[in-house]
């Protein structure tokens, strides 16, 4: 069903309210979009917290991000999105947050490839990190390009993550499994080392994908994720728990927690 052009921006309204109250971004962090045609691009805008717009605030772009309409200005990182779709035209949602164990691993220069969770393999494959690049500009784009057509979502090194899907809200759903995901390998690490599934096991999961309806392409690119006999004597581990207990620590500090 096409959803009208008022449809779509609840939709992306309920997304930034929900990555809001989940603490995915504080203050006026994040940003979020949705292809509405060939043309055109809904998108939220610049400076304003993402739990509290209204769908008068969205801005409409055409595909070289100018503005057509809309009181607010857009998204200062409206080209990460324009990159997504002109690279993946199967995609029509785009959210891009700093939910905070995700960006944890981003932080330490770590990807979430560890072959953890079978729900994640068949759905993601893995995360994959992308280099550094300075937010709205083409240094950004450049470590996305190699990623984007390959994987379904990715972290940014030092700022965030980003997830696309065929809606806004398989993006949203799948930025809630990379955080999820996240969470349960930090405190796998923290008890002492995760235990990876095997390859022969990771392989079964890629190709169950078609029986569950999974399209995701990620996951056949070697090294990510990781099977158990892939890895040799201390490649383990991801991080160590020395850095992972020291990013816990920043991260509750700098939300005024401990």
């Amino acid at each position: 069903m096409i959803k009208t052009e008022k449809e779509l921006r609840q939709d992306i309204v309920e997304v930034g309210r929900l990555v809001f109250q989940k603490g995915w971004v504080a203050a006026n962090d994040g940003n979020i979009s949705i292809r509405m045609d060939q043309d055109r691009v809904l998108c939220t805008p610049t400076g304003v917290c993402k739990g509290m717009m209204h769908p008068d605030d969205l801005i409409v772009c055409d595909m070289q991000g100018n503005k057509l309409y809309g009181v607010k200005e857009r998204t200062t990182e409206i080209a990460m999105h324009l990159l997504v779709y002109g690279i993946r035209p199967d995609i029509r949602g785009v959210v891009h947050a700093h939910p905070p164990v995700a960006t944890g691993f981003a932080a330490a220069g770590k990807p979430l490839n560890l072959a953890l969770l079978p729900e994640v393999i068949i759905g993601l494959g893995c995360v994959p990190l992308a280099d550094y690049g300075l937010p709205g500009t083409p240094e950004l784009l450049e470590p996305m390009k190699e990623i984007v057509p390959r994987y379904d979502a990715l972290l940014m090194a030092n700022h965030g993550a980003v997830c696309y899907g065929e809606d806004v809200w398989k993006a949203y759903f799948r930025m809630e499994t990379v955080e999820h995901y996240a969470r349960i390998a930090l405190v796998a690490e923290l008890l002492g080392g995760a235990t990876v599934l095997p390859r022969v096991e990771v392989d079964k999961l890629i190709d169950s994908r078609t029986r569950y309806g999974v399209k995701t392409r990620a996951g056949s690119t070697p090294g990510c994720p990781l099977a158990a006999e892939d890895m040799g004597e201390g490649e383990k581990f991801v991080v160590t728990r020395e850095e992972l207990i020291a990013l816990v620590d920043q991260a509750l500090r700098a939300r005024g927690i401990a």
